[in-house]
């Protein structure tokens, strides 16, 4: 079957994270993805440690199914190299600073002038409006800005960065949506439109209850480590050997887990009776089976309170994500050919389509590899390429 997106060409010049991941689920579902970078260092995410063999691991996880062109944007004529990419394009994103483009001549506004039927996205750490539009945004500043951090931990603890870039990866996969229904859109009308994604308007949809809580009772929330402010027990237990789980979400859940491990007792304790008076009484409950776990190990739990249909898993580390049989099957781990890093592995795409399914066809590009190929098909000539590489418009590569 055809790819879902492979009429789509998108125009690429977001760096690091956010940005890249979401060009990655276009040119996943088939869109053809050209990705500008700076010529002598390209996306900076190429730099960071740690690298397989000679790639970083950082870059080479967010930029499969993409072709690389560098073209130096401070020249007049990369800057109209870009607009002639954007002429035929359906998609442009960009990750640049608030203006930083419109002085170029590669705003939303020039742009669509050039081409009205573009979808031209911009990412952005507080968004292209109010009082911190000109503000960088990083992932680590927006998890404090936002609340996150402060929810996040021990309660006795320091506020805590969740373990990995849970903001940009978050508001990638927002402006891959918007940019989906904006072309949906443009099926209707003929006519694209400027979408934005910044990461803090995505964090604070994602505080969602915890946001309407205090609107609506003035309560502010607190760090409750991995407990759930609305559910007991909803959360993390120590087994004699590690850690594992715990959601009882619903009263079924509840009695099915006190009578699966031998607990029925629980089930008369009127403390317990109740999901609001298991919160309502929340240190008495997590105790007495924080001791009743101690006893025995992770996979002893684990196996009876599953056997028992209550939500429960062990607390996993990367190694055990990877080479779990559920994500094999699942076909989350792809493997890819790389001309400096031979059986390539990397998280595979989410998105799961059955008659159009997602696909690699590409992995990770080098720095400029594509600049002749991508060149060429805009009607550049050798001779043309070549002066261009050697007044530094583009490249060497």
């Amino acid at each position: 079957m055809p790819a879902a997106l492979d009429d789509i060409k998108v125009v690429d010049i977001t760096r690091t994270l956010a940005g890249p991941f979401c060009t990655m689920l276009l040119g996943d579902m088939g869109a053809d993805v050209v990705k500008i970078e700076e010529p002598s260092q390209g996306d900076e995410t190429r730099n960071w440690t740690p690298f397989w063999n000679t790639e970083s691991t950082q870059f080479l996880t967010f930029n499969r199914n993409k072709r690389s062109i560098t073209v130096n944007l401070k020249e007049p004529e990369g800057v109209e190299l870009v607009r002639r990419l954007a002429a035929s394009a359906d998609v442009m994103i960009e990750s640049f600073r608030a203006g930083a483009l419109d002085r170029m001549g590669l705003g939303y506004d020039a742009i669509s002038n050039l081409n009205p039927g573009i979808v031209y996205c911009s990412i952005s750490g507080y968004g292209r409006t109010g009082p911190m539009s000109d503000m960088p945004g990083y992932d680590l500043i927006i998890q404090a800005y936002s609340g996150l951090m402060h929810l996040t931990g021990e309660p006795d603890g320091l506020p805590l960065r969740v373990g990995f870039s849970l903001v940009d990866l978050f508001a990638g996969m927002m402006a891959y949506g918007t940019i989906l229904t904006a072309l949906r859109q443009r099926d209707r009308t003929g006519r694209g439109q400027w979408v934005e994604a910044s990461l803090l308007d995505g964090q604070v949809a994602a505080l969602s209850y915890h946001a309407t809580r205090y609107l609506g009772t003035g309560e502010d929330p607190h760090r409750m480590g991995s407990g759930h402010p609305s559910l007991v027990p909803y959360q993390s237990f120590a087994s004699s050997d590690g850690y594992f789980i715990l959601g009882c979400a619903n009263q079924g859940l509840w009695e099915r887990m006190c009578r699966g491990i031998g607990r029925d007792d629980l089930l008369e304790d009127p403390r317990f009776a109740t999901n609001t008076d298991r919160v309502a009484h929340r240190e008495e409950c997590v105790g007495i089976l924080m001791e009743v776990f101690r006893h025995q190990t992770t996979a002893h739990w684990v196996s009876l309170i599953n056997q028992a249909g209550v939500p429960c898993g062990p607390i996993n580390r990367v190694s055990d994500v990877v080479t779990n049989p559920q994500i094999l099957a699942r076909n989350m781990i792809a493997e890819m050919e790389h001309p400096n890093v031979p059986n390539l592995k990397t998280p595979n795409s989410p998105l799961k389509l059955s008659d159009s399914p997602a696909s690699i066809r590409r992995p990770p590009p080098l720095l400029g590899q594509h600049n002749a190929e991508v060149l060429t098909e805009q009607g550049y000539t050798p001779d043309q390429i070549a002066d261009l590489q050697a007044r530094k418009v583009i490249g060497n590569n």
